[in-house]
């Protein structure tokens, strides 16, 4: 069963991750569109990668998006930039759980130099799996968003 639609991308810092995570998510039924980059060989610049992936989440093309590069801080803070994303860099699974309860973070931010293919997927799937609690958060949510 296909579950939620999602976009992944990276630059060279976090491809190695970003196919662990591709694959990962695969496995647990999910829709995956990969918008590179392919390779971890020539330099690639994330804000490019990032307002393409926040763009396509954005435009309710895919439900969530990630993102991963060194730190996931470069890639989350070009995400923010577009109306509509709340992108989180998350490195513990509790700010992957608070992130979705209470804030409806729809771009996960991963840094492949921060945290451990085990750990990023433990991440991954509990802010998969995690409601957005609408309410007094969907208040909050709305005044992040005027």
């Amino acid at each position: 069963m296909i579950k939620d639609k999602l976009v992944i991308g990276s630059d060279h810092a976090g491809f190695k991750l970003k196919e662990v995570i591709k694959s990962y998510l695969k496995e647990l039924g999910y829709d995956v569109k990969d918008i590179g980059v392919y390779n971890d060989e020539e330099s690639a610049d994330y804000p490019v990668i990032a307002k393409q992936a926040a763009h396509l989440v954005a435009s309710d093309k895919f439900s969530k998006g990630m993102l991963i590069c060194g730190s996931g801080i470069g890639m989350s803070i070009t995400a923010n930039k577009v109306k509509g994303i709340r992108a989180v860099v998350c490195s513990d699974t509790t700010s992957a759980r608070f992130s979705r309860m209470h804030n409806n973070s729809n771009m996960l931010c991963l840094g492949q130099r921060i945290v451990g293919e085990y750990l990023a997927k433990d991440i991954c799937k509990i802010w998969l799996e995690t409601a957005f609690e609408e309410e007094r958060h969907l208040r909050r949510i709305k005044l992040i968003e005027t």
